[in-house]
This record gives structure tokens, C-alpha cells and sequence, in this order.
């Protein structure tokens, strides 16, 4: 029997003793009232008996879903085989098979060249030791980061991130077709922030020095799945190259296959000079990493450590993560599904006045929502007297929050993002069915309706 019972009575005695002792931070379990107590692909068991399909997966950590057999697997051997499960960085054959299949899946023109530092064991561990090597590495300390970017809850992680203030960040504009800062969107609006970040960064008087690195996310998760055009990613390229800044690619969320590349970058054809790996590579067990041009490796030894940076079953779990991504094409795979899902999505924003905007890439999608009352909706430039629209400014949170819990109401698990917290998000994992991604579809559209029914009642 599950713990708690498998009762209604147990699952509110969890959840009564977790508000009880858990701190207010908590995030996830305040939008989720679930207990899970067993999982497996893209199906998760409540204490209550209750199923749910995942399109969360662990904030897109689970690149294959719940206990996949090939993660169970290769824990299982590292277990049975008596290895050791902490070894600091020593090396080790589990983490030499790691490295190994990692460097087999790195963009090429890194690979051939490259170092990894293996880090704390969350992504934001991994951002903080990127901006300390890029540091370390040019001698300089500012760093231009992006409008809506999310890299973690680290102090340095968060000064890069979108909600903070740091006279040490230079906050640039990430383009976005939907709501545009600019008011055009599209190529144009795209090629307008390029150019605002080259006149910054060439002109003297502008306040801004040299900086140490640049960080993005080829697509914004947190920021409301927002993907990169790739002519202005390729551009970000160019400029950092050109003025010898290093580009840090933060793949957290974006890698192993999630946008229908291994990588995000590969869309563009970019080869950043750092990247910043988490969450999938683990298998869904702790692991973060940076690789990087092995010319910035200029740190002593000690220069940036941590205890739990040798995770042993981690590493196999990712390495088998890694392996069965690439040898089953399921970057390819997360692509096809994802076009469907997107042009299903869009079928719908045209029966629900309260989608703003859908978007997304491979199996990273949002869905915007806004109060269709409050305003024109709609894309850059197409208010009525000809200005830009504004997308229903502010967004519509309440409405969000109530097509959550409508999802969650019929068994299906999903997430908000966005400036205002108005943008539904899917992350479901590279293993989804036809017919799953169909249910996903279909419960998402129940929730729609009953939400905007309640909403006007």
C-alpha cells in the first residue's frame, strides 16, 4: 500500500502536515494539491487513486518521462555493482561513459575543443559557475543578460534573470513577435534589438563597459516559452564574437532534444563559447554541468568545486538519457509532435477569444492568455489605428490560474509562465503518443471552456 494509504483521508493529512511544515516558499505543491505515489512515462498515481498525464515533467527534466526502464536500468547496475555513489570528482567509469556520450551529443564545433566542470548539483549551480569562469577568464565583471530570462535562484543566477535589479547586469531587449517592446515583431522587430545591443555596446558614451559575457536561452521558459528567431540568435553571435565577449548558451531547459534539436543553439547553426547543462542530462536525478571553449579554462585548481558534484547514479542515469535520445531520434520525434500540437493549438485560439497567442518549439509550447475585454488582442501592430496592439496589457493571471486547476480537475498537469503569469505552459516528455498528445489537447480544451464559463457565470 502507497504511503498515506492510497485514501483520501491520507492525501489531505500529506498535504495538511506539508503546509504545516514546509516553508511559504513552496511553489509547485500550492498550484498541485497531489500526492504522487507512482509514476511511470507520462502517467502520474495520486495517494487517491487518482491519474494524471504530466506536462510538467519535473519542470522538463524528464526528457523520457517517469522511471523510463533505461534510466531504471542503468541506476539499478550502478547499485548492484557495489560502485561507489559519492567520489567528490574523482574519476570514475560511470563518469568517464558520461562525458564520453555527452561530448558525442555536444554541437561539433565545441565538442572538438571543449572542457566540462562538472558543478553543484541544480542548473542555477551551473549558471553561477559560468558567469565565474567568463569573469575569471576576460578579467571583466558585467554581463548582459535579457528582458524575461530566467537562470535560476542563486543570487548571481538571479541578477541575470528578468525580475532582477543589478548595476552589474545590462538588461538587453529578447525579441518577441507577440506584445513586441519595439511594436513591429517579426524580423524587423528582431533586427531592432540587435541593433540596440550594438549601439550599446559601441557606444562610448552609453554606460555600459566592456562585458565579462552574454547569457540567453534559445528558447524563455520561465519567460513565457519564447524561442529565439534564429537570424537574430546567429546575430547575437556575431557581436559577441566580434568584440571577443563570451556567449554563455543557457540549455538548462532547452537541451536534449526538448525543441526538436539536441540543443536549442542547433536551430541556429550557433556554436556558443559556454553552455549551461541541467535537468534532462541527469535522467531526472540531480546533475548540472558547463562546457566550454578550452581557451577560457583558465582557472586554478579549486577555482569553483562543490561536494555533490560527482553524482554517480545521476550520471548513468543521464548517460542513458543521452544515449536513448540520440539512437531513437527523438529530437525529431519532439519536433513532429510538437508541430502538430502547435497547429492543433492554434485551431483553438480560433474558438477561445481569450488565447492571445500560442507559440513554442518542438515540445516547449505556451499558450497566452489574455482578457479578450480589456483591450484590442492581438499581434504587434495591429491596433486599430494602426499602433502597436497591446496583447491585452497585463495579461489575464486569473484566468490562467483557473484553466490550471480546470486541467488538473480532469487529470491533466500543467504550469504558468510569463510576464503575468498568463501563459499556460506544456513541457510533456520526448516519449509522448499520438494518443496522449491528442488527450492533452482535448482536456486542455474542456478547461478552456469551463473556464471561461465560470469566468462569465
Amino acid at each position: 500500500m502507497p504511503p498515506g494509504g492510497g485514501t483520501v483521508g491520507g492525501t489531505e493529512g500529506i498535504l495538511r502536515r506539508q503546509s504545516l511544515r514546509e516553508s511559504a516558499a513552496r511553489t509547485y505543491a500550492r498550484a498541485l494539491p497531489i500526492v504522487p505515489v507512482r509514476a511511470r512515462g507520462m502517467t502520474i498515481e495520486g495517494a487517491d487513486g487518482r491519474r494524471y498525464l504530466d506536462c510538467l515533467s519535473g519542470a522538463g527534466t524528464l526528457a523520457l518521462g517517469h522511471n523510463h526502464p533505461v534510466v531504471l536500468e542503468a541506476i539499478r547496475k550502478v547499485i548492484d555493482s557495489g560502485a561507489p555513489l559519492h567520489v567528490l570528482d574523482l574519476a570514475t567509469p560511470v563518469k568517464d561513459a558520461f562525458t564520453t556520450e555527452l561530448f558525442a551529443n555536444l554541437p561539433p564545433g565545441l565538442a572538438a575543443n571543449a572542457r566540462v566542470q562538472f558543478c553543484g548539483p541544480a542548473g542555477t549551480d551551473a549558471v553561477e559557475a559560468a558567469l565565474k569562469l567568463v569573469r575569471t577568464a576576460t578579467g571583466r565583471s558585467g554581463l548582459l543578460a535579457f528582458t524575461g530570462a530566467y537562470h535560476g535562484m542563486t543570487a548571481g543566477a538571479l541578477a541575470a534573470s528578468g525580475g532582477a535589479r543589478d548595476v552589474e547586469v545590462t538588461r538587453l531587449p529578447y525579441p518577441r513577435d507577440y506584445d513586441c517592446p519595439f511594436g513591429v515583431g517579426g524580423p524587423e522587430g528582431a533586427r531592432l534589438g540587435a541593433r540596440w545591443t550594438e549601439s550599446l555596446l559601441d557606444d562610448p558614451k552609453s554606460g555600459v563597459p566592456q562585458p565579462a559575457g552574454m547569457i540567453l536561452e534559445p528558447v524563455q521558459g520561465e519567460g513565457g516559452v519564447i524561442p529565439a528567431p534564429d537570424g537574430w540568435l546567429r546575430r547575437m553571435r556575431e557581436i559577441t564574437a566580434a568584440r571577443g565577449i563570451p556567449l554563455i548558451a543557457d540549455e538548462v531547459q532547452t537541451g536534449v532534444g526538448r525543441t526538436g534539436a539536441f540543443w536549442g543553439v542547433d536551430h541556429a547553426g550557433v556554436v556558443p563559447d559556454v553552455m549551461v547543462l541541467s535537468k534532462a542530462i541527469g535522467g531526472s536525478l540531480p546533475l548540472a554541468v558547463i562546457v566550454y571553449r578550452a581557451e577560457l579554462d583558465v582557472w586554478e585548481p579549486g577555482a569553483h568545486a562543490g561536494t555533490f558534484r560527482g553524482n554517480q547514479l545521476a550520471m548513468a542515469a543521464g548517460t542513458a538519457t543521452l544515449a536513448h535520445v540520440r539512437r531513437n531520434g527523438l529530437a525529431a520525434r519532439a519536433a513532429e509532435v510538437g508541430d502538430r500540437m502547435l497547429t492543433a493549438l492554434r485551431a483553438l485560439a480560433a474558438e477561445h477569444p481569450c488565447i492571445g497567442d500560442v507559440r513554442g518549439r518542438g515540445l516547449m509550447l505556451g499558450v497566452e492568455l489574455v482578457d479578450p475585454e480589456a483591450g484590442e488582442v492581438g499581434q504587434a501592430g495591429d491596433a486599430p489605428d494602426g499602433t502597436a496592439g497591446s496583447g491585452a496589457e497585463g495579461g489575464a493571471p486569473h484566468l490562467a490560474a483557473a484553466v490550471r486547476q480546470e486541467c488538473l480537475d480532469r487529470g491533466l498537469i500543467v504550469e504558468l509562465g510569463g510576464r503575468h503569469s498568463s501563459v499556460v505552459r506544456l513541457l510533456p516528455p520526448l516519449t509522448i503518443t499520438d494518443e496522449q498528445a491528442a488527450a492533452v489537447l482535448d482536456r486542455l480544451a474542456d478547461a478552456l471552456t469551463a473556464a471561461e464559463r465560470t469566468r462569465h457565470s
